[in-house]
């Protein structure tokens, strides 16, 4: 590709080539000597890894946040007297407005100053955050606007973050530094489980349990204020920002369509947030609902209910998402030797091996919890196994002028297509799929 051509893509699935990525190792002597003394990116080595821990930080406060909702459902269900149809809305309410707003946050990532952006996002997000756990009974709605306007500050931060990744690191590097970034969403996930269900038990209000991230969010804000630098957009790649032209919106939507690359990662990708938005928010609740049918735990009349499933699931998640991110990113790393279609090869078979785990999580939820909680386990890790490499694969099949976007664009698809609706529809249509409505509403 040209680097006076900003709109085209290739696909490096297919060659040894990268489309975004130039070759660090060129030009020796007095340039080389200068990268030594000031790296391409404008971003010492030590403060770049200080920038991927505090990302990393906020991204689990992200998914923590995100979650702990899901770990108190039982509690909110009672407390504003709502069936599965109503519950299954804060999780779509949620990610419709974080899918919409993606694309606004895509185009102003690759166009300003992206540490501002962030700390602007993840201010407003603390405080919708905690204004939620606030709601009278009566106001269900005010909940669901809420949760609607968290989707704000996640917008701001996950079309951007990972960009900032990719200006400080490139090839193997940059996967590892992914790797690091992305464990932070199954164990920010099921933190957001274990700190719901024991927030909840310890104050005997599930209300405080939404009070957890905001303060949180308060750190995020200065660590992003005072430890990260924004970095020289495509510098580390030996291509800088000065040498891409920048494109409209429209030119770099039609670049990204034309990117067969991209537009199939972003569709394979679309197929995990489908199971895994049903399954974060109902798997806990499914749980629960599956021993009171079984007779083993009373029926939750009033609050504050039993949330040992969402301690349990939380911990499992953790543990299969720390599993399932690491033997990804190795198993791609080691295919890379034999085929540079490695990436897609690792999330096809991650894909194809959880499905009948988690298919088996069902049929046996009634039988035995234990193999209900080993299959949730074994699906779980297969389907971590796609985080880091679906997020690489953008970053080096798109040149740095136009990542946000791109980040914006597979947000907006993965989510319209995958856990906007998924966690509603398991909701309105369980009642009716199953021999007894126990496993759906709450007795």
């Amino acid at each position: 590709m040209s680097l006076a051509d900003p709109t085209s893509d290739t696909t490096p699935f297919f060659s040894d080539d990268s489309e975004a990525e130039g070759s660090e190792e060129r030009g020796a002597g007095p340039s080389q000597r200068r990268e030594v003394e000031e790296p391409a990116s404008g971003v010492s080595s030590m403060r770049s890894v200080f920038t991927v821990i505090v990302l990393c930080f906020i991204n689990l406060l992200n998914y923590m946040d995100r979650f702990t909702v899901a770990g108190v459902l039982p509690d909110i269900e009672q407390y504003f007297r709502i069936n599965d149809g109503k519950s299954g809305l804060l999780q779509t309410v949620f990610i419709c407005s974080y899918m919409f707003l993606a694309p606004v946050f895509g185009y102003l990532g690759d166009r300003y100053n992206r540490k501002v952006i962030m700390s602007v996002g993840i201010g407003f997000w603390s405080v919708v955050t905690l204004a939620s756990s606030y709601m009278p009974r009566e106001y269900f709605w005010l909940l669901l606007l809420a949760r609607g306007l968290v989707g704000v500050g996640e917008a701001s931060y996950s079309t951007i973050a990972p960009t900032i990744i990719a200006d400080l690191y490139v090839k193997e590097r940059r996967t590892q530094m992914l790797s690091v970034f992305y464990f932070a969403i199954p164990v920010g996930s099921g933190l957001g489980y274990i700190v719901g269900s024991k927030v909840d038990g310890m104050a005997g209000d599930w209300h405080w349990a939404l009070r957890v991230t905001p303060a949180l969010g308060v750190v995020a804000v200065v660590l992003l204020l005072f430890v990260v630098k924004e970095p020289k957009r495509g510098a580390i790649e030996a291509r800088p920002e000065h040498t891409l032209q920048r494109t409209s919106w429209l030119g770099d939507m039609k670049a990204l369509c034309r990117n067969p690359s991209f537009v199939l990662s972003t569709f394979g990708f679309t197929a995990v947030a489908f199971v895994t938005g049903s399954l974060a928010l109902w798997a806990p609740a499914f749980l629960f609902r599956a021993s009171v049918f079984t007779g083993e735990r009373p029926p939750c009349v009033k609050g504050p209910c039993d949330t040992s499933d969402s301690l349990y699931f939380g911990i499992i998640t953790v543990v299969s998402g720390i599993l399932g991110v690491a033997s990804g990113a190795e198993a791609s790393r080691r295919l890379r030797l034999r085929t540079p279609r490695a990436d897609p090869l690792v999330c096809a078979l991650g894909l194809l091996l959880s499905a009948p785990f988690l298919y088996l999580a069902i049929v046996f939820a009634q039988a035995s919890p234990i193999a209900t909680y080993v299959f949730i386990f074994l699906g779980e890790t297969f389907l971590s196994m796609n985080w880091a490499i679906v997020a690489d694969i953008l970053l080096y099949v798109v040149v740095p002028t136009r990542r946000s976007t791109a980040e914006a664009f597979q947000i907006v698809l993965s989510h319209l297509l995958g856990d906007a609706g998924s966690p509603y529809l398991i909701g309105v249509v369980c009642p009716q799929t199953t021999q007894s409505q126990s496993h759906c509403t709450l007795p």
